[in-house]
């Protein structure tokens, strides 16, 4: 019986090469975003059945919705990817539109608690299952601008160790996948599509690809069922720890 994964933001970056991964190993798939134009196009690229959802993370009536409308041949969920999320905007706390920080709040928190909570029962009435959340290296080391958008990944972190501790003995696994620098759409959107912005992200370096991510993802879900990867960190060659921001007078 083939093994079915559902992944939110699944129509481009991290979620699209994720989707594209465990295909390419025979899995189903389930992919959830908001353009429904890409999630046919992906559907139709991939090797086996997928199922598609157009679906904004930050509307829990349409995630519960959603999930119970899972087709009976995807069943059970095996994997749940929460990709969906996003960054905006890189001006500090005293500047940034407070908007932004709710629409990260309602994407990268709350969007992500409506899934894992949707479908965590479901995984625990199968007796197996695996939450695979994707944090990011801002909720481990602060930088400037990154305010809110690292503080929600910090929060991913933590509740992702704290799903683990709640559901050791009941055969389901969480893992926290923590990218550094990767060129994907990700600073297109922190830059609201200021795209002279976007590419200055990524002038002289070799970031890090979606299809590593994916790789991360696909092999923290296929270890063996008496193994739980609790976070990778992972960063580009080019990428280290920020030193101390210290202002001079």
């Amino acid at each position: 019986m083939a093994k079915t994964v559902f992944i939110t933001g699944a129509t481009s970056g991290f979620g699209e090469a994720a989707a594209r991964r465990f295909a390419a190993e025979g899995w189903q798939t389930i992919i959830a975003g908001r353009r429904a134009e890409r999630l046919e196009k992906l559907k139709g690229e991939l090797p086996t059945p997928s199922h598609t959802i157009t679906l904004d993370v930050q509307d829990k009536a349409a995630v519960d919705a959603a999930v119970a409308g899972i087709p009976d041949s995807f069943k059970p969920v095996d994997v749940l990817v929460n990709n969906a999320g996003l960054a905006l905007g890189l001006e500090g706390a005293d500047e940034v539109a407070i908007e932004d920080w709710e629409t990260m709040i309602d994407t990268n928190i709350k969007g992500l608690l409506y899934c894992t909570r949707a479908l965590l029962p479901h995984m625990v009435s199968a007796g197996s299952g695996h939450v695979i959340n994707l944090g990011s290296v801002a909720g481990n080391w602060p930088y400037p601008g990154g305010n809110v958008y690292g503080a929600t990944k910090a929060f991913v972190k933590q509740f992702t160790l704290n799903l683990r501790a709640d559901l050791v003995g009941k055969n389901i696994r969480a893992t926290d996948i923590e990218p550094g620098l990767a060129n994907t759409e990700f600073s297109a959107v922190r830059f609201k599509g200021d795209t002279d912005k976007a590419d200055d992200v990524y002038s002289g370096v070799d970031p890090l690809k979606a299809e590593d991510i994916a790789d991360a993802i696909f092999w923290a879900a296929s270890r063996p069922a008496n193994v739980n990867i609790n976070r990778i960190e992972m960063m580009a060659g080019c990428q280290a720890f920020s030193p101390f921001n210290i202002v001079r007078k």
